[in-house]
C-alpha cells in the first residue's frame, strides 16, 4: 500500500542528518510539495491505514501540487523534546494542550494566525481550548483538532466473570474498589490499574486530585503559578491507590505502565478498570486489538468539595522551520484533514465512510472542540456511519456533561508530571510509604519549576 512504502521511506530518512536539520525543502523528486504528516503510533494495524490511504488519496486528488507521506508518530512526553530539537518530527504533527503554550512561547511552533483567520473558523472554536494555542497578543499557533474528558474504561467480560453487572458499573469510588477487589478475587486479574510512567502517572494522579475536589496548581492570572500538589484530593487518591494495593490486593503486579502499555494490557484482557482520555477506544480496537464487545465506558467518579473532570486533547501543528510552501501545504491538509470533517456535512460523511468502510471507529466519545452547536449537527450528519458500541458508552453519555470540566495545569505541566510519576510509583512498591512526606517534598519540587 501507498502509505506503508511512504512510511517506511519516512522512518529511513528519520536516520539521514541532512533531511532533519535545517528547514524543510518543500519541493519532492517529482516537482510536488512533500508534506511530511504524522499518522499512527508504531503497531497501528493495517485497517488504520487502509483508511488514511482512502484519505490520503482523496486529498491529494484534490490538490494534485502536494504529495502526502505518512510518518508513524506517537507523541511521549520524555521524548518529544529531543525529536523536536533534532528535526526527527514529521511537518505536520499533533502536541497535547498542556505543551502548546510551552512551546509556542519557546518560538517552536508555527504561527498560523493568517491561515486560520482566512479559512474563517476562528470564532467557532471553544474559546477555552483555542486559549491552548494563543499567545498573549492574539496570535494562533496551531489548529485544535480534538479533545476529550476523562472517562472510566472496563472490561466487561471481566466484570461478567465476576459476577458483576457490566451494565451498572461502578459510580463512586468506594464501588471501584470493590468491584476491583471482587475481579482480583474472581478471575485473577488487576481489578485497577493505574498509570505509572512516562508522565503519565502524574497526569492521572492530577485527574484523580481533580475527580477527589482538588487542584495541583493555580493559575496567578500574571503568568505566574502556584503548586497545590498537597492537597486533600491528592491525598485522597493516593491513598485509594495504597489501599487498593496493599489492602486488597486488587492491582496485580505490574506497576510500571505508560499509556501504550496500560492500553495493552486492558485490551488484552488483563486489567477490569483504569482512567484514561474517553477518545481511547479508537486505539484499544485499532492499535491494540480489543474486541468491541468487550468495551465498556463510564465517567470517572467524582467527591470532595469541588470535584470536576479532567479534560484535555490535542492540537494539529507545525514547526517553523518549515518552508513557505510546506506550510501553505500543511495548512490545506491540517484544514483538510482535520477540520472540515468538524464543519461541513459533504466531509464529514466523506471521513466517517472512509473510516466505517475500513472498520475504523465513528462516534467515540469525544468533548467538542468547536461550539455546541456546530457539534451536535456534525453528529447528526456521521449518523448512519456510527459503528462503536454506543450503547456500551451509554454510563459515560449520560453522566458526562453533568460533570464539570477541569483544564490541566498549564505551569510546566509535563515537567511537574514526570516528577509526580515517582511519587505514584513510591505508593504502589512501598506499603509504608509517607504520602504527606511525599506530596510536601513534590509541591517544594514543582514549585521550584515554576520558579524557574
Amino acid at each position: 500500500m501507498k502509505s506503508h512504502r511512504k512510511v517506511v521511506a519516512a522512518a529511513a530518512a528519520l536516520v539521514t542528518v541532512a533531511a532533519l536539520t535545517g528547514c524543510a525543502a518543500g519541493g519532492g523528486s517529482n516537482g510536488k510539495v512533500e508534506l511530511r504528516v504524522a499518522t499512527f503510533p508504531p503497531g497501528a494495524d493495517a485497517a488504520a491505514y487502509t483508511a488514511f490511504e482512502t484519505q490520503e488519496a482523496q486529498f491529494e486528488k484534490l490538490n494534485p501540487g502536494i504529495d502526502i507521506v505518512g510518518v508513524e508518530y506517537e507523541w511521549k512526553g520524555p521524548t518529544f523534546a529531543v525529536q523536536l530539537a533534532g528535526g526527527s518530527l514529521p511537518d505536520v504533527f499533533t502536541v497535547p494542550f498542556t505543551d502548546a503554550k510551552t512551546l509556542l512561547e519557546n518560538g517552536q511552533l508555527m504561527d498560523v494566525t493568517k491561515e486560520m483567520d482566512a479559512l474563517g473558523y476562528t470564532d467557532k472554536f471553544n474559546p477555552i481550548i483555542l486559549d491552548a494555542v494563543t499567545d498573549k497578543d492574539g496570535n494562533k499557533f496551531g489548529f485544535p483538532r480534538q479533545a476529550y474528558a476523562m472517562g472510566l474504561h472496563y472490561n466487561r467480560d471481566l466484570f461478567t466473570q465476576a459476577g458483576l453487572d457490566p451494565d451498572s458499573p461502578p459510580t463512586t469510588w468506594d464501588e471501584v474498589r470493590q468491584d476491583a477487589k471482587i475481579i482480583a478475587e474472581k478471575t485473577g486479574k488487576a481489578g485497577y490499574a493505574q498509570m505509572t510512567k512516562g508522565n503519565t502517572g502524574g497526569w492521572q494522579l492530577t485527574a484523580g486530585t481533580v475527580a477527589h475536589g482538588g487542584r495541583t496548581q493555580t493559575d496567578n492570572g500574571d503568568g505566574t503559578y502556584t503548586s497545590t500538589i498537597n492537597n486533600d484530593g491528592t491525598k485522597a487518591d493516593l491513598q485509594f491507590l495504597h489501599d487498593a494495593r496493599w489492602e486488597d490486593n486488587s492491582m496485580g503486579s505490574n506497576f510500571l505502565l505508560d499509556w501504550g502499555g496500560i492500553n495493552q494490557e486492558f485490551a488484552a484482557g488483563n486489567i477490569g478498570m483504569y482512567t484514561s482520555g474517553s477518545d481511547v477506544y479508537t486505539a484499544l480496537v485499532r492499535d491494540f486489538g480489543m474486541k468491541p464487545e468487550q468495551y465498556g465506558l463510564t465517567v470517572v467518579p467524582t467527591d470532595g468539595a469541588d470535584p470536576g473532570t479532567l479534560g484535555g486533547g490535542d492540537i494539529a501543528v507545525m514547526s517553523p522551520a518549515i518552508d513557505d510552501q510546506t506550510k501553505a501545504a500543511g495548512v490545506k491538509w491540517i484544514d483538510w484533514y482535520y477540520m472540515q470533517k468538524l464543519l461541513n456535512e459533504t466531509a464529514a460523511k466523506a471521513d466517517a465512510k472512509a473510516l466505517s468502510d475500513s472498520d475504523q471507529a465513528v462516534g467515540t466519545p469525544v468533548l467538542p472542540v468547536l461550539d455546541q452547536a456546530t457539534y451536535e449537527e456534525s453528529q447528526k450528519w456521521i449518523a448512519e456511519y456510527v459503528n462503536v458500541p454506543v450503547d456500551q458508552m451509554k454510563p459515560f453519555f449520560d453522566n458526562i456533561f453533568s460533570q464539570t470540566p477541569v483544564a490541566e495545569p498549564k505551569g510546566h505541566t509535563q515537567e511537574i508530571y514526570a516528577l509526580l510519576d515517582a511519587v505514584v510509583q513510591k505508593v504502589l512498591t512501598d506499603k509504608n510509604a509517607d504520602i504527606d512526606a511525599l506530596l510536601t517534598q513534590a509541591d517544594k519540587d514543582a514549585q521550584a519549576l515554576l520558579d524557574s
